[in-house]
């Protein structure tokens, strides 16, 4: 059975080597104070010990949805007790070649094909409240009766630091995680200083598309993964079966 850790599992001795290696990049994302990564919750996050962390496969083959799949499932059901800052962070054991070969656009569709896969695992009902069309400012992919924003981060980004990992990455935030934040007094001050922080953190300028949930301009899926470049597709690629 798959399992969630906690930034403590840095100090097992008999941890795979692949996972070492991308945990110790992680923690150096977000404990760098002299570049500091732009998304300030998630450094809070991490340094509150509420983040969780999964590994899963090659996400070329059909066995790595099921581990996301459980895995998900799992911090679904337990995940309001990690902390209001909480966030699932899932690394991918990608292979070599990968890692060599794809270029972002061919990461992008492997990124839609998980969360289009993953959707056959869902046990629960699609939210009520939420659209199944990914066109609408309301929508959000949800999953395990949770709504949740997604992120994906890959080697292929050069210029969007922000989106740029030595693996395929998603992190995974719950959206009640956001509707706590938002209604913090500190909220727009944090807001601005993110912005501020990715115009150094970037070598290009503010993707157009990261505007605020349920704006009548907003759409979701196009801030899950954005490009090198503030190019984005016009269709939503992820597919909702009923």
């Amino acid at each position: 059975m798959n399992k969630l850790y906690n930034k403590d599992i840095t100090k097992r001795k008999l941890l795979d080597p692949w996972k070492k290696k991308v945990l110790e990049h992680f923690k150096e994302k977000m404990s760098n104070k002299e570049h500091p990564f732009p998304c300030i919750p998630a450094t809070i996050g991490y340094s509150l010990n509420q983040l969780r962390f999964g590994f899963v496969g090659d996400p070329t083959e059909e066995e790595t949805i099921q581990e996301l799949a459980e895995l998900l499932g799992i911090y679904s059901e337990h995940s309001r007790g990690f902390g209001e800052y909480t966030s699932l962070i899932i690394f991918y054991k990608i292979p070599e070649e990968m890692k060599k070969t794809y270029s972002v656009e061919q990461y992008e569709q492997l990124f839609w094909e998980q969360l289009s896969n993953l959707k056959v695992f869902d046990t629960d009902e699609w939210p009520l409240e939420i659209p199944t069309d990914p066109h609408h400012h309301m929508w959000e992919f949800s999953f395990h009766g949770e709504r949740y924003f997604m992120y994906c981060a890959t080697p292929s980004h050069l210029k969007r630091n922000s989106r740029s990992f030595p693996t395929l990455i998603l992190a995974i935030t719950p959206r009640w995680v956001f509707q706590h934040f938002n209604e913090s007094k500190h909220a727009e001050k944090i807001i601005k200083q993110v912005r501020n922080r990715i115009k150094t953190y970037d070598s290009l300028p503010i993707h157009p598309e990261l505007k605020p949930y349920g704006a009548d301009d907003n759409f979701e899926w196009k801030q899950y993964f954005l490009r090198d470049d503030n190019q984005t597709l016009s269709k939503c690629p992820f597919h909702y079966d009923k």
